[in-house]
């Protein structure tokens, strides 16, 4: 029996696109793990090869998206289109929330456990971080290609500096942009 892995990329940073992907190898490919476990150099060289050797769906929220829809939404709406694009029966999504999706488990760490997910994560990861360094050609000020749209010190102090450019989640609250009493 087949499985489709599923996880996600982008849930966490300030900027860029929630990227999710649904994959079925065709066949076991060497080197998987959690994207996050893998060098930037390791995920690039595996991205062709699960592209080559799967049936994948990657769906992309934007920025803007994100912030009229919310997050859990997003990720609702896209494990939703990866379930009516991969014509399988057995659907495991990375975690612990099926975010109101039927007809799909959870596993928490599976993207580092089970390999379709390893595979899904490699595939999101890889999107999501090649949209940042295409960002980081258009807005060069917040150093996209660096922290790939995450709240890092340095990247919020751009924010302060340069405010929000168009591809910045609104809707999340970062603290130290937050006004404060004193």
């Amino acid at each position: 029996m087949s499985l489709c892995g599923i996880d996600e990329a982008g849930r966490g940073p300030i900027a860029g696109s929630l990227v999710i992907a649904g994959v079925i190898l065709k066949k076991p490919i060497k080197g998987l793990n959690d994207s996050k476990l893998l060098s930037e150099k390791k995920r690039e060289k595996l991205f062709p090869i699960i592209i080559k050797n799967s049936f994948y769906h990657i769906v992309e929220f934007s920025a803007a998206q994100v912030d009229e829809m919310g997050i859990s939404k997003c990720i609702n709406e896209g494990l939703k289109s990866i379930l009516d694009h991969l014509n399988i029966e057995d659907f495991l999504f990375d975690g612990n929330s099926t975010f109101g999706v039927s007809g799909l488990r959870t596993m928490v760490k599976a993207d580092a456990k089970i390999p379709e997910v390893s595979a899904a994560s490699v595939l999101a990861k890889v999107t999501h971080d090649r949209e940042m360094i295409q960002f980081a050609e258009e807005f060069p000020q917040y150093g996209f290609e660096k922290h790939k749209g995450y709240g890092t010190k340095v990247h919020v102090q751009a924010i302060k500096t340069y405010g929000y450019s168009k591809v910045h989640r609104k809707s999340f609250k970062i603290k130290a942009l937050e006004p404060t009493l004193f």
